[in-house]
Order: structure tokens, then sequence, then C-alpha cells
């Protein structure tokens, strides 16, 4: 059925990992598939055009070498305020120590600090915050000159060059995206990205300006907004409204907020993506020890569980993945845990499927939904077989966590791509989609090949009739030959 056949040991849960110099080659990307990767996100910040050009033709020839539709993730890297080059390096940070904040970027006495925004001395104000090395060093603004600002050291530590500056509280002009995101952004539409990622959103006008240009560059790609900024949290309906789908980004977020309430705020942002039907993704030091363990903390393994019950379609890895040193070894691990986990949500409540103003599913297509689901359910029906166009009825199904196995088809490459990152939906390759008899009969053979399938299951088609314009009113129960 496939070119090269991959073990079949796949959460419902996906998986997103990040390239990079530990993952950045063909055998490597297999052996992540192989273990239970869905996405590869791609991020700018440490990426140039040539690289994301080579990345993904890559990406490209892997699915096809092993047949599967695999999504590809660019993430724009959005204003990250960073220090510019110190004098030392590292720089000790003791407590009570004062720096200044100078004009440029470059650093010529130690105790001077510089950053890559011009207008950040014009923008803080004494009192601010200033948080470094992803919050572990703090700082606080004492005093204000025209051309520098004072800062006494509050927390301890270490901190090195081009390092992110993080302001909490402060309200800052810089603009996102960026005209370097804009730029990726069009690289993202030539290369047919799946996702995009729009870090540091702070309202959903800036969702609707990525849109903009991704539309008048041919792109279908999904948005998804990162959520990571005290303002995302102000506005974080329309926000959700206005995006395809949220990653919950709790690096920056957890470094712009008080700590203490990140698991919170994530359980209100899976919950409010879950009333949306919109994918959502938890990403940041999930299984952060095995970049360089082969086995992750008891708190890891429990923090990507709580994820899962939380309600998280997908579960990402950064550094692991990208710099780490055993990159399949922490994707296996954590799809292990997703299969350990997920038996829970089996006995859960299913979630209503309500239908909303400018809602893109049809309410008829989510009745369907749910009904084929009951019949899935008393049948004991070994499969659900959803076609789809734009993928947003295979939204609809994933976001109900049913758990008859769930298979999406489409005519569309890039729809089955997008069906990647939607929970619990196996995007099938090759499917004739126009001819249900042809459909039934290829769902069998693939079903019987894998082993998921034997003579006499029963499964379950959604579908249009055609009757209704755009929407899904057909259900089919057949039975396997």
């Amino acid at each position: 059925m496939t070119k090269m056949e991959l073990p079949l040991r796949r959460a419902r849960t996906k998986i997103v990992a990040t390239l990079g110099p530990a993952s950045d080659s063909s055998t490597a990307l297999i052996e992540m598939l192989a273990a239970g990767s869905d996405v590869f996100r791609l991020n700018t910040a440490h990426s140039q055009p040539d690289d994301l050009r080579r990345q993904v033709e890559m990406i490209r020839d892997v699915g096809e070498q092993v047949g599967r539709s695999v999504g590809i993730l660019i993430d724009l890297a959005g204003p990250k305020i960073r220090l510019g080059q110190l004098a030392e390096e590292p720089l000790a940070c003791a407590e009570a120590q004062q720096f200044t904040l100078v004009r440029g970027e470059t650093s010529n006495k130690p105790d001077e600090l510089t950053s890559n925004y011009e207008p950040l001395i014009d923008e803080i104000s004494a009192g601010d915050r200033v948080m470094l090395a992803d919050g572990t060093v703090g700082m606080m603004v004492v005093k204000k000159t025209a051309n520098s600002a004072t800062l006494v050291v509050l927390a301890a530590g270490e901190i090195r060059s081009r390092q992110g500056i993080n302001l909490p509280g402060a309200r800052l002009s810089i603009q996102s995206p960026t005209e370097r995101d804009l730029e990726f952004a069009r690289l993202a539409a030539e290369l047919e990205a799946d996702f995009v990622g729009l870090s540091f959103v702070r309202s959903p006008a800036e969702v609707l300006r990525l849109r903009t240009e991704l539309t008048e560059a041919g792109s279908r790609a999904m948005i998804i907004a990162k959520i990571e900024k005290p303002e995302a949290l102000e506005h974080l309906e329309a926000i959700v409204d206005a995006a395809d789908g949220i990653m919950v980004a709790r690096g920056d977020l957890g470094v712009e907020i008080d700590v203490a309430e990140i698991a919170i705020v994530q359980k209100r942002i899976i919950k409010l993506c879950s009333e949306y039907r919109k994918p959502v993704i938890v990403a940041t030091q999930m299984l952060e020890s095995m970049r360089s363990s082969r086995l992750p903390t008891r708190a890891e393994a429990t923090d990507v569980a709580n994820a899962i019950l939380d309600g998280a379609d997908a579960c990402m890895l950064s550094g692991e993945t990208a710099i780490g040193e055993h990159p399949s070894v922490v994707v296996e691990m954590m799809n292990r845990i997703a299969q350990a986990t997920e038996p829970l949500l089996a006995a859960a409540p299913r979630p209503q499927l309500v239908h909303r103003e400018r809602d893109a599913v049809k309410e008829i297509t989510l009745a369907t939904i749910h009904g084929a689901s009951e019949i899935a359910r008393q049948l004991k029906a070994k499969m659900v077989v959803v076609a789809t166009r734009s993928g947003a009825t295979a939204v609809a199904r994933a976001k109900q966590r049913g758990f008859t196995r769930t298979v999406g088809v489409s005519g569309d490459p890039q729809t089955l791509r997008k069906m990647s990152l939607f929970w619990g939906i196996t995007p099938l390759v090759g499917a004739p989609v126009d001819d249900v008899a042809a459909l039934m009969q290829y769902v069998d053979k693939w079903g019987k090949h894998e082993g998921t399938l034997a003579p006499g299951d029963r499964v379950v088609h959604i579908s249009g009739a055609g009757l209704v314009e755009a929407a899904h009113n057909q259900v089919i129960v057949h039975e396997v030959k």
C-alpha cells in the first residue's frame, strides 16, 4: 500500500516535532515519523529562506517515500526583543547589581546592555520589570534618561548575547507580524506550507493582517496563533475566533504572566478552542530533560498526560527534537504517554458540537457527524471514514473525541496534510473520493492490509449526497467483505 512501510504505533493525540541540527536529515525524519510524529515545525527565528526551501522539499520527499500526509508548520519569529552583543560572555548578574541599557546592538562595557529593538528605551518606564534568559534573571528599571535606562538585578543569574527580553506589563509599539514575518509568510505561501504560526499575538487584527497577506499570496495555510502575551489573554475569544488554530506557547507566556497561573490559563485556552472547534497545540518544555536523557522526569510525563486530558489536539517538541541527543526516542516517549493517557478520555462525556454564527461547518453537517458517531458506537463499528474538501468536517469529528478509529479522505493533498494535526484523524493518501463504492473497497483493502479491519467489521462513512450544498448529510454503514 505504501512505498515504505512504517509501524503503526500512533496515538490519537498528534505530535509536532521541531526540526533543527539534530533532526535535519531524511533519516531522522523517517525515524521520527515511525516513532509517532505527525507535523514538522520549521522555526524561522533560526532559519534563512534557502534553509526553509530545502527542509520543505526534504519533508515532502520523505512523505512521498512513506506514503503518508505529513504536515508542515512554518513558525514566524514575531517581534521578539533580544539582547545585543554583550561585552563579556556569559555575563554574571549578581543581586542588587546595576546595569545600564543603552542604544545600539553592541555593548562596550561589562555593565552595559543593548537590544535589537531601537525604541526600547523610549517605551519603558521606571518600575517596569525586565526578564532575561527565559525569566531566570529578573531586573527592574529604576531610572531613565533620554538615551539610557538604569536596571537593578532582582533575581541573579547568567545572561548571554541574543537571549530574549521579556517586559511583563509593558505596552510596546512593536508591530506584529513584522516585515520579516511577512517575507517568510510569502515564502510559506510559495512553499504551500500547511500551517503558519504567528508569534506574540496581541489582538485579532494581527491575525487578520497575516491572513490578508497569505490570501493575496494564494495560500490556504491554517493560521496558528501563539498565545504568549498578557494582551492575548485579554482578547482571547476574538483571537480564537479569528485564527484557524491556537498554540499555548508556555515559554514566553510563563515569563509574561505569573508562572503559578500557567496551568489554569492553559485549561482556559484549551476549553475555548474546544467550544470554537479549533485545533490547539500545547508547547514548550514538555519533555525538556530528554534533550540529554533517554527518560523524562515524572513531572514531564504528567505534564504531557494532563495536556491531553485538558483536551489538547497536539503536543509539541521544540529543543528536544531540534538540538536534543536522540530526537526519535523523545517522540516515541511522547507517543507512549499519549497512548497510556487517552483511554481515560473514552469515559469522559462527548463534547457538544454547537453551531456558531459564521461557522465554517453547516448545522446539518454537525448533526450528521453526531448521528454517525452514535451509529458507530451502537454498532461497535471498527472505523469511521470522513470525506472532506476543506478539512472542517474532520475538525468537527476530531473535537467530538469519538474513540472509533477515524480516517479522513480528500481529493485535496493539502487538506490531507492539514488533517495530520487533527486529533484522532488518520489522513488516508490515494483514496478515490468521488466514487463511494470505490472508496469503500479502497478503505477495506487498506484496513485489512494494516490489520485494523477484518471481514464482517462495520465501517461508517460520512459524506455529502449532493442534495444540500456544501453539507455532509449522508451516512452509510458498510460491512467489510
